[in-house]
């Protein structure tokens, strides 16, 4: 494609057909531009599809939070498919080595005092949590949020980025973590058609190597971003994480959730709330297990195995699918002591180019930061194309 020429139109160019990208067009139609996005895939959706075939395992997002600004921005379009909740039982917890139901009751306590507190962005997690409970709390409490960091080391992390996360995701009932019916390649559907009624011009493989006319939004993954725009500042920690989906055959009794707070895993059975997603008679589940500074996939892959072999009786002999992803910092970013979004790399990169994704200056809980950003950059774009501003919540 053509380099631009540094004009500016009504008609506003997206680049990069996943989540981001999707509700960036979707606003900017709304805002009366013409839109055309271009993918370079022949597929769209991103990481937020799920795979084909009989197991329907996603790539990236797997529950959206009832009530958080995707749900909303979703539910004012009528664009959220089907859903469940979360099953009511047949949850576990590896805790110093040992098997558990609950969490050490003697903890609770003092995790429900720290649970008014207000976390310090210049401090570390663990740092703080041990300040306010004590040391056990505080490292049972840094592990937990392996589910939403990915990361090898939460504690380590900022306490402001930690702490509200965790009351959010694990402290605050009733749940609101909500499966979608299908896996997430429902919502990119609902997305696309959405998208598709507005009159968005979508093209499928089509890499752009040479930004377009301006104004353009650039939703693709920083590393993308930073080799378009040649620009070395977009960076941003993320985590390094290694994930197995597995089918398996169905077996009685196996638990739903895995919370590992002794290494930051995870293991969920998504079946469990939505079978659609898996062949009758079986399962379909997803481990991860963060990947530790000099380690090896492999090795983090064996620590994974291990976790599945204490809580999922059999699972080697029942095993009839596998896939397995090595995800590096495509997981939404991660915010260190002294940082938080506002720091992370802007929306506006100046003369009409924007930025939408999960690792940008926009705030929320994964998917909700690439859905922040997305509104804003179409915002900014809509100004820039001289459309007019559309009613879009301005990133606060």
């Amino acid at each position: 494609m053509s380099a631009s020429n540094g004009t500016t139109s009504s008609q506003i160019t997206v680049v990069g057909g996943g989540l981001a990208g999707l509700i960036a067009s979707i606003a900017c139609a709304e805002g009366g531009a013409r839109v055309v996005l271009l993918e370079a895939h022949e597929s769209l959706g991103g990481r937020a599809r799920s795979s084909d075939g009989p197991y329907k395992a996603n790539f990236g997002p797997h529950v959206i939070y009832k009530g958080g600004s995707l749900w909303r921005w979703l539910d004012e379009r009528n664009l959220i498919p089907p859903y469940a909740g979360i099953p009511l039982a047949g949850f576990r917890l590896r805790w110093e080595g040992q098997i558990r139901r609950t969490p050490p009751l003697g903890a609770l306590p003092s995790v429900l005092r720290l649970r008014g507190r207000s976390a310090p962005v210049d401090q570390d997690f663990r740092s703080w949590a041990e300040s306010h409970t004590d040391e056990r709390t505080a490292a049972m409490l840094s592990l937990g949020a392996g589910v939403y960091t990915f990361h090898h080391d939460p504690g380590s992390l900022s306490a402001a980025f930690i702490w509200p996360r965790t009351v959010r995701t694990l402290l605050s009932p009733p749940p609101t973590a909500r499966y979608l019916i299908g896996g997430w390649g429902a919502l990119v559907g609902s997305l696309v058609a959405r998208a598709r009624e507005l009159g968005v011009t979508i093209e499928t493989g089509c890499r752009v190597t040479e930004l377009p006319e301006l104004p353009v939004i650039v939703a693709t993954e920083l590393a993308q971003a930073r080799e378009l725009l040649a620009d070395d500042s977009l960076h941003w920690t993320g985590a390094h994480t290694l994930c197995l989906d597995l089918g398996l055959q169905h077996r009685r009794g196996d638990p739903f959730v895995v919370s590992d707070l002794d290494e930051a895993g995870w293991i969920e059975r998504f079946s469990a709330p939505d079978p659609s997603l898996a062949p009758k008679g079986e399962e379909l589940l997803q481990a991860h297990m963060p990947i530790r500074p000099g380690e090896s996939a492999d090795q983090a892959q064996a620590r994974l195995e291990r976790l599945l072999d204490a809580l999922i009786p059999a699972w080697r002999e029942r095993e009839t699918w596998r896939r397995r992803q090595l995800m590096e910092s495509r997981s939404g970013a991660v915010d260190m002591p002294g940082t938080s979004w506002q720091d992370r790399p802007a929306v506006d990169r100046g003369a009409g180019v924007f930025l939408a994704g999960d690792m940008l200056a926009a705030p929320g809980l994964l998917s909700e930061v690439s859905q922040a950003s997305a509104v804003e950059a179409a915002r900014l774009a809509l100004a820039a194309a001289k459309v007019g501003v559309p009613q879009l919540r301005r990133v606060a």
